[in-house]
């Protein structure tokens, strides 16, 4: 993955899904383990779409150049889906997937993404990239031929959260949202010491 190359791609504004960013995933048992997250880009961001249609067909130059034998095939499996439409086995994407494209970029267990805030500092609590937050994901778009499936797959590089959004997929509340702000506890004197406690009278017992 080379920023700069025709393949490669940092996005406008997203909104992720299904991230899986600290720790790498497997979807399916024997699947490989990989870190990943699903992207939504808005409809109305046509010049990012404009920027990953062309690596889209950059990546399918270099396949015919390698991996593809001199030939681009005549039909290649799009990994840019239309939030609009259906997924792969038929059914509806869901409503936070509408007017928006919908793709997903993955990286090999060993190859864990960086992940900055807006400052460019890395993210150390890493419930503050959740799903539905929005980021800028740079991504390469790459042809790939395995087992006789000749396609274009999409690399995850650097995300840098953007800022917050509301959570997709019933993420758990806060400690804050369940139980309200932290209270201020009241300026006290010196503090009491204590000891063991009596069993019988409840009273403090001497050090």
């Amino acid at each position: 993955m080379a920023i700069g190359e025709a393949t490669n791609v940092t996005t406008g504004e997203v909104r992720l899904s299904y991230v899986h960013l600290f720790k790498p995933y497997a979807f399916q048992a024997g699947q490989d383990e990989k870190y990943s997250t699903t992207i939504l880009l808005p409809k109305t961001d046509t010049a990012t779409k404009a920027r990953i249609d062309a690596a889209i067909q950059a990546a399918k130059q270099k396949g015919a150049n390698g991996a593809w034998n001199g030939v681009i095939p005549p039909v290649v499996p799009d990994p840019i889906w239309d939030g609009d439409g259906v997924k792969q086995d038929g059914t509806p994407f869901g409503a936070e997937c509408k007017n928006h494209w919908v793709f997903t970029a993955r990286a090999n267990a060993d190859y864990p993404p960086e992940v900055v805030d807006q400052a460019g500092n890395p993210i150390i609590n890493h419930s503050d990239v959740y799903s539905g937050c929005y980021a800028l994901v740079n991504v390469e778009f790459y042809p790939y031929n395995f087992n006789g499936k000749k396609g274009v797959g999409c690399s995850l590089g650097p995300v840098k959260k953007m800022r917050d959004g509301e959570a997709l997929g019933g993420a758990a509340p806060t400690a804050a949202q369940a139980f309200g702000a932290p209270a201020m506890m009241p300026a006290t004197g010196t503090p009491q010491m204590h000891g063991r406690i009596d069993p019988i009278t409840g009273e403090d017992l001497p050090f």
